[in-house]
């Protein structure tokens, strides 16, 4: 029957294509990455099926096949053959063995191999650019820009692998002279999120990599395609370098990350997601006396002070709030505003959210500004979150609903008249959800900002000398991120990133952050012909 129709005219055709879905000729569902529009998918090597396991060869994995969804559409971008233990286990074999040949090569050659893996990610900057936005959601910008942060700490990389090395001290001792030499670790496990599927990886895999270490990655399963094709990227170049799998894949789920965790081979395990699941990797990574590097939940405050340059902390807010549609780990949650400040700066934010409504779209459309939240479960949270936060006498100053249209878009939503205290607020939701308060003096407002268990990112907005250093100092923010004048969300590569208490105290990226990924030997080299003893002991 079906046949029949197809031949009466193409707007027909059209109708009957709405009402069945994208079909084949051979009846089978038609998926984004069979279309002509997503030419760009299959320019990243990616099929209808793609093979999810990579242990210096790619392999289906034997644990079943998980479908990759575009959050605004709902329908099936492609799918992924996932790893099983039994893959992990190759997948492991196959690193530890690299890193028997890896941490021989010097440093600086190591270096060039990700100069290398940095110029073929800039050939592959925009498909793969437009693949974050189209699996995770975010709009074509900023999942653009997400592979540049690759980029840029590969340049990063490149310096660090002359540069990085220990220190001389002076000895107490004639003719001693104290060394200290950093050495890489072996296996480093990497569990990224879905909300930054390719530059959290990048973060770990470039520094791990130049400190000698070989890396092992399982990316969230909701943003498999990200994880194969950036690693089909990567590993042409180790390829072509004639390396062994200094990088394996075995995208996979919860019984795959627990037993990476577990497993004694991986040495460092760097864990980016939920506080409740990063404390499970922290107790157990100490119970084997493994190392962690935990990335957990943020609840980000920032603030206004009095004399706060408020054009600019508009758009801060405004950025902060509803970037990535509120799935940042530094997405701006709270909003702590000076009482004289308060009813025109909420005033400015509500108008400001009004218009973004025209917006919203299809990560892939340049016009889009908003795009949708990455899954049903997220909605779910949305709305859930803000049924408690009114039932506790929240206002919803605007926002707190479903948008009506295909995908899980969400309205961005601002919440007043709650105490800073309330349950709500000091919970992470991770959605497009920010509350507001009213500050009566900077003292306060950094005391409210303190009282969260997380401790990733903040910001305060001051043009006040006095009140810009008592927020960078020990009576000032408790975060990991203390930024002034600028948004708590995002981040530069050049600096350490992480945060305090529940976010779970681990430093990707940049500054020293790669000491995390190396060990260090502390050494006394006695050039004398004498064995004195330290300390003035005489042992006679």
């Amino acid at each position: 029957m079906i046949g029949t129709l197809l031949q009466r005219g193409p707007k027909l055709n059209n109708v009957i294509c709405k009402i069945l879905g994208a079909r084949s000729m051979s009846g089978m569902t038609k998926y984004l990455v069979e279309e002509d529009n997503f030419a760009f998918l299959r320019d990243l090597g990616l099929q209808r099926v793609n093979n999810g396991v990579y242990n210096g060869e790619w392999v289906a994995g034997t644990a079943g096949k998980v479908q990759s969804i575009d959050p605004a559409s709902g329908r099936v971008i492609a799918e992924v053959a996932t790893g099983s233990e039994q893959d992990l286990e190759r997948c492991l074999t196959a690193g530890v063995a690299a890193y028997q040949e890896w941490k021989k090569i010097p440093a600086p050659l190591r270096g060039d191999v990700i100069r290398q893996i940095g110029d073929e990610l800039r050939k592959y900057r925009e498909p793969l650019g437009k693949l974050v936005a189209l699996e995770m959601g975010k709009i074509l910008p900023e999942g653009v820009g997400e592979v540049q942060e690759f980029v840029d700490i590969c340049d990063y990389a490149v310096g660090l692998s002359r540069m990085f090395g220990g220190a001389i001290f002076p000895s107490e001792r004639p003719q001693h002279t104290i060394l200290e030499k950093w050495n890489p670790l072996g296996l480093v496990g990497v569990i990224s999120a879905f909300n930054f599927p390719c530059a959290v990886f990048g973060w770990n895999a470039a520094i791990a990599l130049t400190v000698g270490n070989t890396v092992l990655w399982k990316g969230a399963p909701s943003t498999s395609l990200v994880s194969v094709a950036t690693t089909k990227i990567v590993t042409d170049v180790i390829k072509r370098n004639k390396l062994p799998p200094i990088v394996t894949l075995c995208q996979g789920g919860e019984a795959v990350g627990k037993r990476m965790v577990s497993d004694e081979r991986i040495r460092l395990m760097s864990f980016t997601g939920s506080t409740a699941v990063g404390r499970t990797v922290g107790i157990e990574m100490q119970r084997r006396f493994g190392r962690c590097l935990l990335e957990l939940g943020g609840n980000n405050a920032l603030i206004i002070n009095e004399d706060a340059p408020q054009e600019m902390a508009l758009d801060a807010a405004f950025f902060g709030c509803i970037g990535t549609a509120g799935q940042r780990c530094t997405t701006t949650r709270r909003l702590i505003i000076h009482a004289k400040l308060y009813d025109s700066f909420i005033a400015k934010l509500v108008k400001r959210y009004a218009s973004l409504l025209k917006r919203v779209g299809h990560p892939l459309d340049s016009a889009t500004l908003y795009g949708p939240v990455h899954n049903q479960q997220a909605v779910d949270n949305y709305l859930q979150t803000v049924q408690e936060a009114v039932a506790l006498g929240g206002k919803v100053e605007c926002g707190g609903k479903v948008i009506d249209r295909a995908g899980f878009f969400v309205e961005p939503t601002i919440i007043s008249n709650l105490p800073h205290d309330a349950p709500v607020v000091k919970r992470e939701t991770f959605a497009p959800i920010v509350y507001v308060f009213k500050a009566s003096n900077l003292q306060e407002a950094i005391s409210w900002n303190n009282e969260v268990d997380q401790g990733l990112s903040s910001s305060l907005f001051t043009n006040n000398i006095q009140s810009a250093f008592e927020w960078l100092g020990e009576s000032g923010s408790d975060c990991g991120i203390v930024n002034i004048n600028t948004s708590p969300s995002g981040a530069e590569i050049g600096g350490a990133f992480g945060g305090e208490k529940h976010t779970g105290g681990g430093r990707e990226s940049g500054s020293d952050a790669w000491k995390q990924y190396a060990r260090r030997s502390t050494i006394t080299v006695n050039h004398s012909t004498d064995l004195p003893l330290a300390q003035g002991i005489v042992f006679e």
